[in-house]
């Protein structure tokens, strides 16, 4: 037996590894946990709504409709089939989850409609803050500038060689 260490291979992640390893790339994401708090704060939002609905205005309403309660209005079908007891139908509940929905679209369409008038102050803001940059000059007059700029470069440089003595001249 020698005392050489046998060269060790990386080990390669299993299946459930890759998948681990994706699953912590997805999650940490800032889009991924921005929408799990969304979904979080829609489901707190979704109970108040409900509550409002069902505590404050559906009262409201069967007292306009005469002492009804909407939510308890329903047409029993006047067949039924064998033992079964006949079948309900709950429309009355339909109508408040239509209510429901309706006021949870409004009360996120307000939200979403002052975040937008934030967000729109916010930036006017940003683009009255920041100067604006000066446009870009004429293609023409950056040409006209680099011809210039090399014309001064060669005229100080045949300047500088006049003072050198002349060199001289063979014939051949």
């Amino acid at each position: 037996m020698s005392d050489e260490k046998k060269p060790q291979t990386e080990k390669k992640p299993g299946a459930f590894g890759k998948i681990l390893k994706e699953f912590q790339t997805f999650i940490s994401r800032g889009n991924v946990l921005d929408m799990a708090v969304g979904v979080i704060i829609g489901g707190a939002f979704t109970a108040i709504v409900n509550s409002l609905v069902n505590d404050i205005l559906m009262p409201f309403i069967g007292l306009i409709m005469a002492g009804i309660n909407l939510k308890a209005l329903s047409v029993t079908l006047p067949w039924n089939i064998g033992d079964n007891p006949p079948v309900t139908i709950l429309f009355g509940s339909f109508f408040q989850s239509i209510i429901t929905f309706l006021l949870t679209a409004i009360c996120v369409f307000a939200i979403v409609k002052v975040m937008n008038v934030i967000k729109d102050k916010t930036n006017k803001k940003k683009k009255e803050e920041s100067p604006a940059a000066p446009p870009a000059p004429d293609p023409q007059i950056v040409l006209l500038t680099e011809i210039r700029d090399l014309l001064k470069t060669q005229s100080t440089y045949y300047e500088t060689d006049e003072n050198a003595e002349p060199a001289e001249e063979t014939e051949e």
